[in-house]
């Protein structure tokens, strides 16, 4: 099968999407947002792809079934077919050029040139709300992030170095959450500072709903809401992690406010490392479950002591130090993302739960039998569901 990117409907959304300052051309941004549908956040293999064939070429090789023998682009190849319909990417595009949503790709004026640094993990496009040029103003930036069940502590804490910060000069990225995320944008928004979220759904749907006035409230004031999922795309558990990787890119260091000790926000914390940004930690009562992550970062990680905001400032200007959180202790199987694609209600077909997944149907089939030994899943009538605990 060949998948047409010269579509004139598909061309004629995409150009509806550019930013005013556009790079990319239609056949370019069309095909960007058709590989925003077919593949997870982060996949490395269609990063790969899309980097040594352009996004257009890359396109026609996942959609033709014949002619390569490399074992790993056939195995992508599995992925991506179920996905692979232009319905779908016309749906999105609609939406987005109905919200008003902006695509911004690699080669426009306004794309952050520090997601690059994720190579091949990078992602492919952004949809955007808000002002496009606020992705070319975050340097200085700095994410703030935290738990969602943060404490009255906690909040008073981010929202105070939000609010210096942002009266320093320095942009605020965080992921739009409840907690230590809402906390930072709105004491930012509050000083007319710079701040960005980024989404783990599409961005034509807030997530958390209570958040919706917030994202509302950071479009207007100049700043954006991001996502590299496109308009309709669900958030689910593992997008928000891979989301976490993009906040650490954006900012030149990441502090963590507030976390228990599996919080996402240690993930956040990990992936800022693995790019040799610095990471910060506020230090909290040590009898609170909501710093136990934050301990453990300065404990076991050594990340930074931050106190105040100059702390944090004395952060941004620090030298990349090697490595500083391994990914023990916070690499997530992939299993996750079949869990995410199935119902605890209803069965689900193997290429139902593959296309939702994003991986082959063949790995699913390997991935549900094993997650059955777990009592994680059980078979049914209509195929597939997850247990109830």
């Amino acid at each position: 099968m060949t998948f047409d990117v010269q579509d004139p409907e598909g061309l004629r959304l995409a150009r509806a999407l550019a930013p005013r300052e556009r790079g990319a051309g239609d056949d370019e941004r069309y095909a960007r947002a058709a590989w925003s549908h077919l593949t997870e956040p982060g996949e490395s293999t269609a990063g790969a792809l899309v980097a040594a064939l352009g996004p257009v070429a890359a396109l026609d090789v996942a959609a033709d079934s014949g002619g390569l023998v490399d074992e790993t682009l056939e195995e992508g190849r599995r992925r991506w077919g179920p996905r692979l319909a232009h319905e779908p990417i016309a749906r999105s595009l609609a939406t987005a050029v109905r919200r008003g949503i902006r695509l911004v790709v690699p080669g426009d004026p306004h794309w952050p040139r520090a997601l690059d640094d994720l190579g091949d993990h990078a992602p492919i496009a952004l949809w955007t709300r808000g002002d496009t040029a606020a992705l070319v103003h975050l340097s200085p930036g700095v994410a703030l992030v935290g738990a969602r069940a943060a404490t009255s502590y906690g909040e008073h804490t981010a929202a105070e170095l939000a609010a210096d910060l942002c009266g320093a000069g320095v942009a605020v990225v965080s992921g739009g959450a409840y907690g230590i995320d809402g906390a930072a944008h709105r004491a930012a928004l509050g000083v007319g500072g710079l701040t960005v979220a980024v989404m783990a759904g599409g961005v034509d749907r807030t997530y958390p709903s209570g958040n919706t006035d917030l994202a509302e409230r950071i479009v207007a004031s100049g700043g954006a809401v991001i996502a590299e999922v496109p308009c309709g795309a669900a958030p689910t558990k593992w997008r928000f992690l891979q989301r976490n990787r993009l906040i650490a890119a954006l900012a030149g260091a990441t502090v963590v406010v507030e976390a228990g000790w599996r919080s996402g926000a240690l993930n956040t914390a990990g992936h800022a490392a693995s790019l040799g940004r610095p990471v910060g930690a506020v230090p909290g009562p040590i009898t609170s479950a909501a710093s136990a992550g934050t301990h453990r970062l300065l404990r076991e990680y050594d990340a930074v002591c931050i106190t105040g905001t100059d702390d944090v400032l004395e952060l941004l200007g620090a030298v990349p130090r090697e490595r500083i959180v391994t990914e023990r202790g916070f690499h997530v199987s992939d299993d996750t993302r079949v869990l995410d694609a199935m119902s605890f209600r209803a069965g689900r077909t193997v290429d139902d739960i593959a296309r939702r997944s994003g991986h082959a149907p063949g790995d699913v089939e390997a991935r549900l039998g094993l997650l059955r030994l777990v009592g994680e899943v059980e078979p049914v009538a209509t195929g597939w569901r997850r247990r109830s605990r």
